[in-house]
């Protein structure tokens, strides 16, 4: 069995469907479609992990709030272990409002609030080190923990004999790769998608971008390209995965949905062809559903979805 921490954001997510267009100012539009839902990466990624088989727990901050108990009861339904969620008084559970417009594509309203309280002694050995694997996800969007504490943390992660993973999201501070540098050396598993991995690195050509990151140390590169596949490079190998096509009902999470196949397929040692299968499956069934993980139901269920599509996504 795949054992995994991960450790990050969680979010509570107010999802509206479909928004095409914006209201006036001081007016009212009426959408068709409106959920409640948790989010984040760490829940994301750690609620697919789980569904897909693995032992999960969560290393994560929410605050002392309605919203905080809808996130733990959330990662407790998927059976992740929340025993390292911890409180803040300081500030408020983390939130986002998703307009999610009728061809599956997203806008958001991002409130940070817990995640920025999130700190490297939140996250002590025993949380840890009887895993393979810890993944960071949210990478740019937890002030407390980003740069020099991810440096230091990974530091510690490795000396246990536990492998790093980290998955990054918008730098909308434009620092990129000032902020994120100081970890690369610490990284066996670097997963981002072409937009933020070429801000980080540089480099807008998929090789020379995935290069720049095994450069540092980093064992494997997964570069995530939405309808266009995935991109999967190690020092030995270089692979580009096709897309599954399927009709997108709401994007939110197929990253993460898409880490947590990639992290599945990797730690149990398959071909990097398909662990990038794998993952694009977990991305694709993903946005099918409204939700982060909806879409996501078991290994069984991905494992059949391969099994069905592999030979059309050939052609």
């Amino acid at each position: 069995m795949v054992t995994i921490t991960c450790v990050g954001i969680v979010v509570a997510d107010l999802l509206g469907r479909p928004i095409d267009h914006f209201p006036e100012k001081g007016t009212l539009a009426l959408v068709p479609e409106m959920e409640l839902h948790v989010g984040g990466g760490a829940h994301n990624t750690g609620v697919v992990l789980a569904k897909l088989g693995a032992r999960v727990r969560v290393v994560a901050k929410v605050g002392q709030d309605g919203l905080g108990e809808v996130v733990a009861n959330a990662l407790s339904r998927n059976e992740v272990d929340i025993h390292w969620l911890s409180l803040t008084g300081d500030h408020h559970t983390s939130a986002t409002m998703a307009m999610v417009a009728s061809d599956g594509e997203r806008t958001f309203l991002h409130y940070t609030g817990a995640n920025r309280a999130l700190k490297e002694e939140d996250v002590p050995d025993q949380s840890f080190s009887d895993t393979q694997c810890l993944h960071l996800t949210g990478t740019f969007l937890l002030p407390g923990l980003d740069g020099e504490p991810t440096a230091r943390l990974f530091q510690r992660v490795r000396g246990k004999g536990v492998l790093t993973s980290l998955d990054t999201y918008w730098d909308d501070t434009g620092k990129w790769l000032s902020t994120i540098k100081p970890c690369l050396s610490e990284l066996d598993i670097f997963i981002s998608n072409h937009d933020e991995s070429s801000r980080i690195s540089g480099k807008t050509e998929m090789v020379d971008n995935a290069h720049f990151f095994l450069e540092h140390g980093i064992k494997v590169v997964a570069i995530k390209m939405g309808e266009e596949g995935s991109f999967i490079m190690t020092n030995e190998e270089k692979v580009l995965i096709p897309p599954f096509k399927v009709e997108a009902v709401d994007g939110t999470g197929a990253g993460d949905a898409f880490s947590a196949g990639f992290l599945v397929g990797y730690l149990n040692g398959w071909d990097l062809y398909r662990v990038g299968l794998f993952a694009n499956a977990c991305g694709a069934l993903c946005v099918g559903k409204m939700g982060a993980t909806q879409g996501i139901e078991s290994y069984e269920q991905v494992q059949a979805f391969v099994d069905m599509n592999e030979s059309a996504i050939n052609q």
